[in-house]
């Protein structure tokens, strides 16, 4: 910990935010106060909730909205006042803010995944500290991450982070809930057997934000299995975090990096359909290193187009692997179970290609 030289810290809205809605200055300062005093030594990333609660007061609204349309009306007025409030916060110590907006689409695709990687790592070579969130103003149901723990984890893996800090309104993971005698926080988490058993609560206190630690907990197990060790604790002590003192729940690697955007394909992405493999086709996807062709494609389901995330299903309907298609789903019926030589010489030579090509498919089952 003490020796991570590029962190991501991600904070949520119940550290940021009044419980009524509308920024807390004062915790906004405290937080860049600690940062600012880090980014020496240290590059580091926030992902910052807080855009649709900081947008609840200047809309007269009392609580976060259910609907899609006003939640993003809220990230609309609030994001600009959460990133206006950084700007001036770290001003103080003469440092400069990016903002960084993302969505799933920004980090499956693999032009817009390296686009998202040149403009972090450019923001933190020019001493800029980038300020990430997911962009809610325009994300729909279909291509959000859902909440920012999971996203944290995501870029920490763009960036190449040696550390992921999450920062709650809770001092780390407890073997029950914190506020009931006798419960002990759990201090390291080698693996997932130490979490069975343990009942993870599912919601923030201050009912601002989407996550709560069961979010928390799962992101740490994505970045972990990524080859990336893990904090999680409260705002109040991220100093110690970021210091690498003993704080809050340590979650160690139990995985190796994994290659650049298929942990977004796997994690971060929502198929819109699938296509069902026959038995030989499985084997060579998931046990092969082989790519999808059209000979061994039994089924297609759902409406997407070149380029979309899709599920690859068995015969049983099991989603085994997710994958980028190649092809619109109005043109796989006139392809299943055929080879590409007959295509091509039937339907011409843009046909002779893989359905999905073996890097841009994650295997999700073995």
């Amino acid at each position: 910990m003490a020796g991570a030289r590029r962190i991501v810290v991600k904070v949520g809205s119940s550290s940021l935010t009044t419980a009524g809605g509308g920024l807390d200055a004062d915790r906004v300062d405290a937080l860049v106060d600690t940062l600012a005093k880090t980014t020496g030594e240290k590059e580091v990333v926030l992902v910052s909730s807080g855009a649709i609660a900081a947008g609840l007061a200047p809309l007269g609204l009392d609580r976060r909205p259910r609907d899609l349309a006003r939640q993003q009306a809220a990230a609309s007025v609030g994001q600009g006042l959460l990133v206006a409030r950084y700007t001036a916060s770290f001003a103080r110590y003469g440092r400069r803010v990016g903002q960084v907006l993302l969505t799933t689409d920004d980090t499956s695709r693999r032009a817009h995944y390296r686009n998202a990687r040149r403009t972090l790592d450019q923001l933190l070579a020019m001493g800029a500290v980038p300020v990430v969130n997911e962009n809610d103003t325009v994300a729909t149901d279909e291509i959000r991450f859902g909440d920012n723990d999971r996203l944290a984890a995501l870029v920490a893996h763009l960036v190449r982070a040696d550390l992921l800090v999450l920062l709650s309104d809770v001092d780390g993971l407890y073997d029950g809930d914190p506020s009931t005698p006798g419960t002990s926080r759990i201090a390291e988490v080698t693996g997932p057997k130490d979490l069975e058993g343990i009942s993870i609560g599912s919601a923030g206190k201050a009912g601002v934000g989407t996550g709560g630690m069961v979010t928390k907990v799962d992101a740490a197990r994505i970045a972990a299995a990524a080859g990336i060790p893990v904090v999680l604790t409260s705002a109040s002590q991220a100093a110690d975090a970021l210091a690498g003192r003993p704080t809050g729940t340590f979650f160690h690697r139990t995985g190796r990096r994994s290659a650049d955007r298929l942990l977004w394909l796997a994690h971060a992405s929502t198929p819109r359909g699938a296509l069902t493999l026959d038995d030989g086709a499985v084997r060579a996807v998931v046990d092969g290193t082989g790519s999808l062709l059209p000979a061994g494609i039994a089924g297609v389901e759902g409406e997407f187009s070149a380029g979309d995330p899709v599920e690859l299903r068995d015969a049983a309907g099991r989603a085994v692997a997710r994958g980028l298609v190649a092809f619109d789903a109005g043109e796989i019926p006139q392809l299943l179970g055929r080879s590409t030589r007959d295509l091509a010489r039937e339907l011409g030579p843009e046909y002779e290609r893989e359905v999905v090509h073996r890097d841009d498919l994650v295997v999700l089952r073995r």
